[in-house]
């Protein structure tokens, strides 16, 4: 038997409010999901004036992200991306009735090693999603820095 971190709402709140801050800060309009481990939606927020498919996009990058554990852009990176033509996954994105993303925007949330949600974000192009995902980890870390619960912060993340 194990003890287990959940995150929650406060969390999930602190970690949007920092993702609004950069996607405000670099002039984008985006979508921001936080998921727990489970793969479920524990909050979730679209800009004013951010694409109306942002949400679905968002909760399917932070569902892929906690579930399969690590960065959805990860899945077609080049040369080893397992969702790649002729990799052994090619095609997942089909599988879970449109749940699954494998392209940017995705980060699953990993503290003390173990992941324990995701955060997908969806309306800025690559850089810019990765640069508002990191910026919502990046909280998470601070939050709990004094805790003693470290939180992974990067773009490429694969537990």
């Amino acid at each position: 038997m194990r003890t287990a971190i959940k995150l929650e709402l406060e969390e999930a709140k602190i970690m949007i409010e920092a993702a609004k801050q950069k996607a405000e800060e670099i002039n984008v309009l985006e979508t921001i999901a936080i998921v727990d481990d489970g793969g479920y939606v524990i909050a979730l927020e679209r800009m004013n004036g951010a694409r109306i498919t942002g949400p679905e996009i968002a909760i399917a990058k932070a569902f892929t992200a906690a579930g399969h554990k690590r960065s959805t852009h990860l899945f077609n990176h080049y040369p080893n991306g397992p969702a790649l033509p002729g990799n052994e996954a090619f095609g997942i994105q089909h599988m879970l009735g449109g749940k699954f993303a494998v392209f940017v925007g995705g980060f699953p949330i990993v503290i003390n090693g173990e992941v324990v949600g995701g955060v997908g974000i969806s309306g800025g192009n690559g850089e810019q999603d990765t640069a508002v995902g990191t910026a919502a980890l990046q909280a998470l870390h601070d939050l709990l820095l004094e805790t003693g619960h470290p939180v992974l912060v990067e773009a490429d993340i694969k537990v």
